[in-house]
C-alpha cells in the first residue's frame, strides 16, 4: 500500500501542507474549524506521523532514556516502574537499556544521544564509576543520576538517605534492648555502605554504645554468602544480639546463618538464643521469611518517580542549576504489620 504523506492530508482537508504542519505541531494561529479539518483527514486517510523526524524539527523529543545497572534487580526495577509510570502520565515515553560497566555505559548515552531522546536518568554501573561530566554534557541534554549514593555534584541527583535509613534501622533495634548489634554485608568500597555504616556507627556513638570494628563484616550480595557471613560471626563473636544486612538478600540468608548455628530469628535477647535482623529495600522473597524480617526501605518508585520529574522540568523549563533530591527512609516493622 501507498504511504499516506502529509501532502494527501493537505489535498484531502483542502488546506496547504504548510498548515497541516502547523496543525500537527500545534503552532501557529490556526482557527478551530481548519485545525478539526485537518484532524478529520488524519483520521479519514490513516496518516501516521514521523514522530522522531518532528522532533528533529522541532528541536524536542517526547522519549526519555533510562539506562540502569541491572534490570534484573529488583531494586532499579521498581525505580524503573516509578520512573515509566510518572513520565506515561506526563505524555513521555521511555527508551530503556541497561550498563554493566563504565564503557557499556559510554556507548549507551552515545546511542541514545543519537536516537534523539530528550533527558537521560541513569544509574552508575558501580558506586565508584568516573563519571565524565563535561562528555556527558557535550550531548546538551538534561541529566539525572539515580543512584544509591551520590556521584557528582553537577548532575542532577535523585536517590535514598542512606545515612538516615541506617540510623533508624540501629535506633530501632536500640529500642528493642539490644547493645551488641553487627553489620554484615556489601564491600568497603561501596559508597552506599559507607554512608550506612556511619549512619550505624554515629548512632551507636549517640546512645553510648561500642563500636567495634569486628562486628562490621563484608561480604557478597546473595543468600549464600551471608549464610556464611552471619554464621562465622556468631561463632566468633556469640555475644552479638541483632545484625543490620546492607542487602534484603543478605537479610534472608541471614537467618540461614542463625539457624545452622541453632538458634532462632527474634526479638528476645535476654537469654541471647534468638538474633534479631534488620535490612534494607525489603524485596518479595523476603515476605517468606519466618518470622518475617523488618526492614528500613527507601521507596525506589518514588525515586524513579522524583527522578522523572526533575528530568521534564529541566527540559520543559531550561533549568540547568544542579539539584539533589532526597527521598526520606521508612521502616516497615514486620511485628506491627
Amino acid at each position: 500500500m501507498k504511504k499516506v504523506t502529509i501532502t494527501d492530508v493537505a489535498e484531502h482537508a483542502g488546506v496547504s501542507v504548510t498548515t497541516v504542519s502547523m496543525v500537527l505541531g500545534n503552532k501557529g494561529r490556526i482557527s478551530a474549524d481548519t485545525i478539526e479539518k485537518v484532524n478529520n483527514a488524519v483520521a479519514a486517510i490513516g496518516y501516521v506521523r514521523n514522530r522522531a523526524a518532528a522532533n528533529l524539527r522541532s528541536n524536542s523529543s517526547e522519549i526519555i532514556g533510562l539506562i540502569l545497572k541491572d534490570i534484573s534487580d529488583p531494586y532499579y526495577a521498581q525505580v524503573a516502574a516509578g520512573l515509566c509510570e510518572e513520565t506515561e502520565k506526563q505524555g513521555y515515553m521511555v527508551f530503556l537499556t541497561q550498563s554493566s560497566d563504565e564503557a557499556k555505559f559510554e556507548q549507551c548515552v552515545l546511542t541514545m544521544a543519537r536516537q534523539g531522546v530528550g533527558g537521560i536518568a541513569f544509574c552508575p554501573a558501580n558506586e565508584n564509576q568516573h563519571v565524565d561530566v563535561d562528555a556527558l554534557k557535550a550531548h546538551n541534554l538534561p541529566l539525572v543520576c539515580i543512584s544509591r549514593a551520590s556521584v557528582n555534584q553537577q548532575i542532577d541527583y535523585v536517590g535514598p538517605d542512606n545515612a538516615s535509613a541506617a540510623k533508624m534501622a540501629t535506633e530501632h533495634l536500640i529500642n528493642q534492648g539490644h547493645r551488641r548489634i553487627a553489620y554484615v554485608g556489601g564491600k568497603i568500597s561501596s559508597l552506599c555502605r559507607a554512608e550506612r555504616v556511619g549512619g550505624y556507627c554515629s548512632t551507636l556513638m549517640q546512645f553510648g554504645l561500642p563500636f567495634k570494628p569486628e562486628w562490621v563484616v563484608e561480604c557478597d550480595a546473595g543468600q549464600a554468602p551471608a549464610a556464611n557471613a552471619v554464621e562465622q560471626l556468631l561463632i566468633n563473636h556469640p555475644q552479638v544480639s541483632a545484625v543490620l544486612c546492607h542487602y534484603s538478600s543478605t537479610a534472608v540468608g541471614a537467618v540461614q546463618g542463625i539457624h545452622r548455628l541453632g538458634r532462632s530469628v527474634g526479638t528476645d535477647n535476654l537469654f541471647n538464643k534468638q538474633i534479631s535482623i534488620v535490612g534494607f529495600d525489603a524485596v518479595q522473597e523476603a515476605e517468606l521469611s519466618e518470622p518475617p524480617i523488618t526492614f528500613v526501605n527507601s521507596d525506589a518508585k518514588e525515586i524513579g518517580r522524583q527522578a522523572a520529574k526533575r528530568l521534564i522540568e529541566q527540559f520543559e523549563t531550561s533549568d540547568t542549576v544542579a539539584r539533589k533530591v532526597i527521598v526520606a527512609p521508612t521502616l516497615v516493622n514486620a511485628t506491627t504489620e
